[in-house]
């Protein structure tokens, strides 16, 4: 491996979130209002998305119930991958597409708020959820990157944060700052700028 090799990571890393900071930060001040209203008024958060997505609605849940970089009371955030009983169940009897958009079927409310993350956004499984989601009159945030059929799917009260790029590793490099931001202006409403 040569270092010039990666060192062109680091630079098409660093590249891309300056490139996000124009296109992303009015849209997530938009989202850390919307989360923050919805925790506000007693309702929760729920999270989802595939592969690496998944992992990162995980880490989000995480953040929001466990604490992010400063103590705070746990909020109610819970990730619909989480739980690989209920999700095996679920595609057991009915096959993968439709397992967020049961548990959220189940355990939904209007005005709650559904947060999706994905890479490009074509699965069916995401479109299901954001379906049922906005069945529910449920807020959808949907963090994606470019191109996909997810951001077609949103209506005009959602709201997308798309990372500008098609190429994975880097969406992701980006989704987890996006992440991290959302965590910390939640943080920042609650408890004050620190």
């Amino acid at each position: 491996m040569s270092v010039e090799r990666i060192q062109q990571h680091f630079r098409e890393s660093a590249a891309l979130k300056l490139e996000a900071l124009d296109a992303l930060a009015m849209p997530l001040a938009a989202a850390i209002d919307t989360m923050f209203g919805a925790l506000a008024n007693g309702n929760r958060i729920f999270a989802c998305g595939n592969g690496a997505g998944a992992a990162e609605a995980q880490r989000f849940a995480a953040h929001l119930t466990a604490g992010f970089e400063r103590e705070r009371p746990s909020l109610p955030a819970i990730a619909l991958t989480a739980d690989s009983a209920v999700l095996t169940a679920l595609a057991a009897g009915g096959g993968f597409d439709t397992v967020y958009a049961k548990q959220l079927r189940a355990l939904g409310h209007a005005g709650d708020v559904l947060f999706v993350v994905a890479s490009l956004g074509d699965e069916a499984s995401l479109l299901e959820v954001i379906a049922e989601a906005h069945e529910r009159e449920m807020f959808v945030i949907a963090l994606t990157g470019g191109g996909g059929k997810l951001g077609e799917a949103l209506v005009e009260t959602d709201i997308q944060l798309c990372v500008p790029s098609q190429r994975a590793a880097r969406i992701h490099e980006v989704q987890v700052l996006a992440i991290h931001c959302l965590c910390d202006g939640i943080d920042a409403m609650l408890l004050g700028e620190d």
